[in-house]
């Protein structure tokens, strides 16, 4: 059991905000300021197998655990799945959740904690990190990007976050592409950029093309093609090129339609290194129009903690919506 983290001035916070990151195994729970800092946080086993009751269950026991959670204002959440960000309930989930579409997650959570709760999908939650406390911040449009065994993320316009009239603004690996012609999908369908440009498609395409499964990840892909010469070396590179070229496509087009001041990506993926980085930014670079040519991505700022921080950043949203003045943020 991991203990929590209990630095010396949490519990005299006089305002602060809730967080949780619930994914397929594992639960992150985090008291974060107002302006961004992550003071206290756990992580627990996700009883998954259990069902929703037993997961919700959870998620307030993580929350009862950090010091001055009394304290907090209120409680986002950001899980997997369509999310309803209005009524709080899960529209549709995937398999890693078994029964969590349906699950009304603000309603359960708030009988449970007595508390205000906004819950989103996470890809958005990494989004709303970013552009509050981030590698966006200030900007008044922006395109975030997640990649890791999925590739999602969120668009930012007149400085809000644009969920859509179905809450699936932001599904950028549902974007069909030819790298992808005939590779199934996670939603079952085929040719989409998650099924050519995610940790696991790139992993799977370089042991298909060598023939061997020896247990190599990404990271070891990456360190090959920096580093051999050779032909697992010359493999290596193909199959980034290939999915680090598809994602920088495609978000070329994203931008020659949105036009936004920022690119940002993160994700696991994202910071396996300049292997990855340099086909994806020459793909990218190469099919912007004239007027946003001098654009680049960059990387993400928050690293780990966003899925929290951005969860709690829910809280500020909703009182922003409210009418109420926003904090001060560097």
């Amino acid at each position: 059991m991991t203990p929590p983290h209990r630095p010396a001035a949490a519990t005299s916070v006089a305002r602060c905000l809730l967080g949780v990151d619930v994914g397929g195994t594992k639960t992150a729970a985090g008291l974060v300021s107002a302006d961004g800092a992550l003071l206290t946080s756990v992580v627990r086993p996700t009883p998954a197998a259990q069902g929703p009751a037993a997961v919700l269950d959870a998620i307030a026991a993580a929350v009862r655990e950090l010091p001055g959670h009394h304290l907090a204002e209120g409680l986002g959440i950001g899980t997997g799945g369509v999310i309803d960000r209005d009524s709080g309930v899960v529209i549709s989930a995937n398999d890693l959740l078994p029964g969590w579409a349906g699950t009304r997650l603000s309603e359960e959570l708030t009988a449970r904690l007595a508390l205000p709760v906004a819950a989103d999908n996470d890809a958005n939650v990494f989004a709303l990190a970013e552009q509050t406390y981030g590698a966006g911040a200030g900007c008044r449009s922006a395109l975030y990007v997640s990649v890791g065994t999925g590739i999602g993320g969120g668009l930012v316009t007149g400085g809000r976050l644009l969920r859509g009239a179905h809450s699936t603004a932001g599904e950028f690996g549902h974007i069909a592409v030819p790298e992808a012609t005939g590779l199934g999908c996670n939603c079952g369908r085929t040719g989409h950029l998650e099924a050519v440009a995610s940790g696991p498609a790139m992993t799977a395409r370089f042991r298909e093309l060598t023939g061997h499964d020896d247990g190599r990840g990404l990271r070891q892909v990456a360190a090959l093609a920096e580093k051999d010469s050779g032909s697992a070396g010359d493999t290596a590179r193909a199959v980034l090129a290939e999915g680090a070229g598809a994602l920088g496509r495609a978000l070329a087009g994203l931008v020659n339609t949105m036009d936004p001041e920022r690119v940002v990506i993160g994700g696991g993926v994202a910071s396996i290194g300049d292997a990855y980085w340099r086909p994806l930014t020459e793909a990218f670079v190469a099919e912007l129009l004239p007027g946003p040519s001098g654009l680049r991505p960059v990387p993400a700022k928050l690293g780990p903690r966003a899925a929290v921080v951005g969860a709690a950043a829910l809280v500020l949203e909703d009182r922003d919506a409210a009418g109420r003045p926003l904090p001060a943020t560097s």
